[in-house]
């Protein structure tokens, strides 16, 4: 019998993000991070800097997979409230935490360390401190609630500090297949067939254009690598039988 999946979720939080006026750039980095790892990441939402909101999303989301990761929200402003939403959506108190400010006075001399700044040391009651080698205010994990910073450079330096706290699964193995031409109306059924007959892999059929024009790629994964193969057998030989005369208009 096979492992059960482990798996992910992305929370990610601002204003910012809703308006257009910042490109979200970590949600697409954190899936090739968790992929490698053999994590799948399953949902991934964009929820606005209110603290109702969060608190709603946060509590469906740690509830259905192995880890939820947040990021944004966490910084000296006034709506950054993301520590404070996580907080009361786990039900524990948050304050002044004295290892986050001990991090922080590496990089702020005493009157640099103002009230703003401070506001980067609130940690929830019982979280693990996530290291922020960049900026020094730390990120946090508690339960399975892993919380990052927003700044594509700081969340990507955090991950390095986060792998340590993440089991591991088997890697996912991916395989294309070049539909030699054809248009997806041409084998879309078929392919529909061969899908429900190999539940154990993911196959997908996918168009884009290239500098040579237009082409569709059939993608099998999956974690067994007897039923990718048998899976890749089959939409060879669908491919093979679509070709030529044979080949629907």
């Amino acid at each position: 019998m096979s492992e059960p999946a482990i798996t992910a979720a992305m929370l990610v939080i601002g204003d910012e993000i809703l308006s257009g006026r910042t490109k979200d750039k970590n949600i697409g980095y954190l899936a090739d991070y968790l992929t490698e790892r053999g994590i799948d990441l399953r949902e991934a939402r964009i929820v606005p800097d209110i603290e109702e909101e969060i608190v709603a999303a946060l509590n469906a989301m740690r509830a259905r997979y192995t880890y939820v990761f947040t990021s944004g929200g966490i910084g000296p402003t006034h709506d950054d409230i993301t520590a404070d939403s996580i907080a009361k959506a786990l039900g524990v108190g948050i304050d002044y935490d004295e290892r986050a400010l001990a991090m922080m006075r590496e990089r702020y001399a005493p009157g640099e360390l103002n009230e703003a700044r401070m506001r980067m040391a609130r940690i929830p009651f019982g979280a693990t401190l996530i290291e922020n080698p960049i900026s020094k205010a730390p990120g946090f994990m508690i339960g399975n609630v892993i919380t990052m910073a927003g700044v594509p450079s700081i969340m990507q330096a955090m991950l390095d500090d986060v792998s340590q706290y993440l089991a591991s699964g088997v890697k996912v193995m991916v395989e294309t297949i070049d539909a030699k031409g054809l248009p997806e109306g041409a084998y879309a059924s078929a392919l529909a067939e061969i899908d429900k007959a190999h539940p154990g892999v993911s196959i997908g059929s996918y168009p884009s254009f290239t500098g040579a024009g237009f082409r569709n790629q059939i993608v099998v994964r999956g974690r067994d690598r007897a039923a990718i193969d048998a899976a890749l057998a089959d939409i060879r030989a669908l491919l093979d039988r679509t070709t030529g005369d044979n080949a629907p208009a």
